[in-house]
């Protein structure tokens, strides 16, 4: 069943960017500075248990501005668009109750476009489909399954990396079930589904320089590859969470994972996370680039972003258009 949505004239504030460029320390601002709400909009920090390596705000940080949609599932549930945009609605819709802004922010182009654009109706896979799958994943391998993907849909195939495993067995169970891809059914919902309807919405990104962003990344990355994170990783394979749930092979996991597992030595696995975690970026930054009513502002400097905020909220309804 398609899900309605009733439209929302309240502000909505949305700020973009790709990992590490200082989303976080800038939303802090900005919600101290408007009497915000933060709304996280990143598939990994949704797990518990999975901090240092999803780079959450600190509880520090949650105290001082209240957080959503943080440590809201456990690391071997499906976490999935389709359930983001529900609870991101209905965070949305609480803070609006309070008189306050919500500040949706995080990396996850996938769950912004969601959001904005709608999703189509969930697909029925069958269990068949659903293990054989899985079975040509464990004995072919990743890099198979993703050319296939690539030949079936090349658009998914393009924005779903090789080791994003859940979005990529994702892609093939739709083909699979429906014979058609799974890039087609998102255009086709943009044209004749429903979405939420914001009256009131400003799409923020922040950017900077390549050799910029990729010093930060290096610097992050240096920084997670430490004893705490040995330690979190440890404790959630101890309690159950095996390397093979599409959680425990996101980007810093996987390479802890690699270094507890004796493949390679704390500093290859942190050479390999820099890399990763660039070409994530890189990513990023294309599939925003695409969102073309996103003002981009340079890091560093927060008064115009601040100064755009005030214009928008003292803006009439009707001096903002619909998104």
């Amino acid at each position: 069943m398609t899900s309605t949505f009733s439209p929302i004239t309240a502000p909505v504030l949305v700020l973009v960017g790709p990992t590490a460029i200082g989303k976080t320390a800038l939303s802090l601002h900005i919600a101290e500075q408007h009497q915000c709400e933060i709304v996280s909009m990143d598939s990994m920090q949704v797990y518990r248990y999975m901090d240092i390596g999803t780079a959450k705000a600190s509880r520090e940080e949650r105290r001082r501005v209240t957080h959503h949609l943080i440590d809201i599932a456990d690391p071997d549930e499906q976490y999935d668009a389709a359930r983001f945009v529900r609870d991101a609605i209905n965070a949305i819709a609480d803070i609006h109750s309070r008189d306050r802004i919500p500040l949706i922010t995080g990396g996850t182009g996938l769950y912004l476009s969601s959001l904005i654009n709608g999703i189509f109706d969930i697909i029925k896979v069958s269990d068949y489909i659903r293990t054989h799958l899985r079975h040509r994943l464990e004995q072919e391998g990743r890099a198979v399954l993703h050319r296939e993907l690539m030949a079936v849909d090349r658009a998914s195939g393009e924005r779903i990396h090789c080791n994003d495993t859940q979005r990529l067995l994702r892609g093939l169970e739709i083909y699979h079930a429906t014979g058609i891809p799974w890039s087609e059914h998102v255009r086709r919902q943009r044209q004749t589904g429903t979405a939420p309807c914001f009256s009131r919405l400003l799409l923020l990104g922040l950017t900077c320089g390549r050799e910029l962003l990729y010093d930060r990344i290096k610097q992050r990355s240096i920084g997670m590859m430490s004893d705490a994170f040995i330690q979190e990783v440890e404790w959630l394979l101890a309690h159950g969470y095996g390397a093979d749930l599409p959680a425990m092979q996101a980007i810093g996991y996987r390479h802890m994972l690699a270094f507890l597992a004796g493949a390679c030595d704390r500093e290859t696995a942190t050479s390999t996370l820099i890399r990763d975690t660039r070409r994530y970026a890189k990513r990023q930054m294309t599939w925003f680039r695409n969102q073309q009513q996103v003002a981009w502002h340079q890091i560093g400097r927060p008064e115009p972003v601040l100064a755009a905020i005030d214009r928008f909220i003292r803006a009439r309804n009707t001096d903002v258009p619909a998104v």
